[in-house]
């Protein structure tokens, strides 16, 4: 090849957006070279490592606007301390396949028992399988729509809402909602069933006492219901919370202090 074809090789890279294989253009022709490689060989020597930037930086991207509070992992969930959890089920969840079947999947239990942390793992997953996600409180969701139904820009925002290919709405059911609050939460609901797309909910509420979500409005309680387990996984979580574990074994329980004799998943508690 001429140094006249070297350079337009060169120039065509960075015109094309290829920065990764034009840095790294020299040494894989003579990678090329010294081996014989085949013409389609040294292509894809040369755009395999710029695939992979450009899968990094869309992972990359869709994590930044994610809103997700920290960064969990399937692995790092501890399932001896929650045996009421099939791992298998999650671990089928961790593949995927829940995204392009657009299905929901929710996490029910009380405070502290890992809901936010296996829902937070899953929209890791997605992020890093090229897919853009969007992780809100459900108290935040309705704030945000409410300001964007006063600014006249509700019709833009419920579209925001619909795009990402998982939307996680956290702590459903913990503070309780208005009228206006709920009706706007119907709506994503409703917006993303129509476009069979998945969402993670987590909550402390039982189903029956969703009334209670939605400002008391049973009806609008259970046309969400409705929608939302048409096509679901549910995951009810039955243990303790592992923040209470934490401090039992702290012994952070004002007025009293952890022994070592303490039966397991219990505190003995003595006078200072």
């Amino acid at each position: 090849m001429s140094v006249n074809y070297e350079q337009l090789a060169l120039d065509g890279l960075l015109q094309i957006g290829a920065a990764t294989a034009h840095t790294q253009l020299d040494s894989v022709a003579q990678q090329a070279a010294a081996s014989h490689w085949s013409y389609s060989h040294f292509l894809g020597r040369l755009l395999e490592p710029e695939i992979a930037a450009r899968r990094q930086r869309v992972v990359e991207t869709s994590l930044h606007f994610s809103g997700l509070p920290w960064m969990k992992r399937l692995s790092d969930f501890d399932f001896t301390f929650q045996p009421s959890i099939d791992r298998t089920l999650i671990e089928e969840l961790g593949t995927g396949r829940f995204l392009d079947e657009g299905r929901n999947v929710i996490f029910q239990g009380p405070p502290g028992v890992g809901k936010t942390h296996l829902a937070i793992a899953l929209g890791l997953g997605c992020a890093e399988r090229g897919h853009r996600l969007l992780f809100l409180t459900a108290l935040e969701l309705a704030r945000r729509m409410k300001t964007a139904f006063a600014q006249n820009r509700m019709p833009h925002y419920l579209k925001m809402l619909t795009t990402p290919k998982l939307l996680i709405v956290d702590e459903v059911g913990y503070l309780g909602l208005d009228h206006e609050q709920a009706s706007l939460l119907f709506q994503v609901i409703c917006s993303r069933y129509e476009k069979q797309a998945a969402t993670i909910i987590t909550s402390n509420k039982a189903f029956s006492e969703w009334g209670h979500v939605f400002a008391g409005d049973a009806v609008m309680a259970s046309a969400a219901l409705d929608r939302l387990l048409h096509r679901a996984t549910v995951i009810n979580i039955k243990g303790d919370s592992y923040r209470m574990k934490e401090k039992r074994l702290t012994g952070l329980f004002p007025g009293a202090v952890a022994l070592p004799d303490s039966p397991k998943g219990s505190l003995r508690t003595k006078s200072k």
